[in-house]
């Protein structure tokens, strides 16, 4: 299978969109108000215009899809890089799909790239397995915020990426 990881092109859009609506659909069904999971093709395309959105190709077909923000919604609660938007085409899933390309983009990208330390991400408490597939990937939840805005609990987690440079 051939392996391609890249940032996305405007033109990757609906492909996306097919992908994120249909990885959020359980985001949709929790009642959660997370943008993603309502996004249309332009609001994807002005996510890819607005961050760094990253794919994962497999065989020249966008298998999955994760955003590194630039934006200041993630400045506002981390001073780490923060990953969001982070979605695998349904009929790939719990294949690895998603793993691969998380880990290249906090390698690759965050590690080597930006030389972050570490990097954040969030998520719903009410989520049934989101929280404990993350900490599974080594991530540990280090803040609790509930924004009032009818999604309960969010937790922030935190990987660390150069633990030499902690020491």
């Amino acid at each position: 299978m051939g392996e391609l990881y890249r940032i996305a092109a405007e033109q990757d859009a609906p492909r996306l969109q097919q992908i994120i609506y249909g990885a959020y659909e359980q985001i949709r069904e929790l009642r959660l108000s997370w943008p993603a999971a309502h996004a249309d093709e332009e609001l994807i395309r002005t996510n890819i215009r607005e961050h760094e959105c990253y794919v994962l190709e497999l065989d020249g077909e966008l298998a999955a899809t994760i955003t590194l923000s630039k934006g200041e919604e993630a400045k506002a609660i981390t001073e780490l890089p923060f990953l969001k938007w982070f979605a695998v085409a349904p009929e790939l899933q719990s294949r690895g799909v998603g793993s691969k390309l998380l880990s290249w983009v906090e390698q690759e990208v965050l590690a080597r790239r930006i030389g972050a330390e570490a990097v954040t991400l969030a998520t719903a408490e009410r989520h049934p397995w989101l929280l404990a597939m993350y900490e599974r990937k080594g991530y540990e939840r280090y803040r609790a915020i509930d924004f009032g805005n009818g999604d309960g609990t969010m937790h922030l987690l935190r990987k660390r990426l150069q633990p030499q440079l902690q020491e």
